[in-house]
């Protein structure tokens, strides 16, 4: 009899599987496709932000070998080569207006032509511009460092993998870095350090590719890359102008290449120059 009463109960929640359903409670609605949409946008956007560097910090560059230079660049870049260089650190963001500030309130350098302009409280985050080569030292060595080398600079930039620019291969788009823009007054056309995470390098340096041109230490020579030496390469022992690397807010996507290079007087002060310290362990 039991087996029978059982039996039977089965029988009535096969015919009426809503018997044994969680009852619906009243007025619920299902989701629209709009609602659906504004709900995901909304779990995205509750995705913590990224962790970056403090103003001010370096990154660690291991010691050992990287390619420098590209064949299929222009004839300064060639031939490319093996390089071998010892550990360094490089400063993660190119120094800022209001760090290049507190260096002038220091008195060891005069302040740009245009500094009036420059020193704003909304251009404070920005990377300091128009900077001539000898007041770029004057910072680094003020702040206990110095000028990155031409071939650290690269290494830093582009990693030991080869690549184009310092997120890969991809050609450059405005998520990657600061360029192809017009204008007299380069200050409202830049970009705070760190702004463009998918354009950093494999070792976290940001801006390595448009924002400001950089200075780096080294005299510059075309011909430079048939006789470097393969370890620790520190540019000519003289010449007329200095190698500026990385392009600016107003190059082209050839310039923010990591093996492109470029010179500029070290006395001039124009080309929305800029730089960021290294130093050695």
């Amino acid at each position: 009899m039991r087996r029978m009463i059982v039996l039977g109960a089965l029988i009535v929640l096969a015919a009426y599987p809503t018997m044994g359903a969680a009852p619906i409670e009243k007025g619920a609605k299902e989701l629209t496709p709009a609602q659906k949409q504004a709900q995901s946008q909304t779990q995205s956007l509750e995705k913590p932000a990224v962790s970056r560097p403090p103003a001010g910090a370096m990154v660690s560059i291991p010691a050992g070998e990287f390619t420098m230079g590209s064949q299929d660049g222009d004839s300064d870049e060639r031939p490319m080569h093996k390089v071998q260089l010892n550990a360094f650190s490089i400063d993660v963001y190119e120094v800022t207006v209001g760090q290049y500030e507190e260096f002038l309130r220091s008195g060891e350098a005069r302040a740009p032509l245009d500094w009036k302009t420059m020193n704003q409280s909304r251009y404070h985050k920005l990377p300091v511009a128009n900077i001539d080569w000898a007041d770029a030292v004057a910072y680094c060595k003020w702040a206990g460092k110095r000028l990155p080398t031409e071939a650290e600079w690269e290494k830093a930039a582009r990693g030991t993998d080869g690549r184009l620019y310092p997120w890969g291969n991809d050609p450059p788009t405005p998520l990657h870095a600061n360029y192809g823009k017009t204008g007299a007054h380069n200050y409202d056309a830049l970009v705070p350090g760190g702004t463009l995470e998918a354009g950093k390098s494999p070792y976290g340096v940001y801006d390595m590719a448009g924002n400001v041109w950089e200075w780096v230490s080294d005299w510059y020579d075309q011909d430079y890359y048939t006789s470097s030496p393969s370890k620790n390469p520190t540019g000519p022992l003289q010449g007329q102008s200095k190698v500026i690397r990385g392009g600016s807010w107003g190059s082209g996507a050839k310039d923010l290449r990591s093996s492109d290079r470029d010179s500029h007087l070290p006395s001039a002060r124009g080309m929305g120059t800029g730089f960021r310290c290294a130093k050695t362990p």
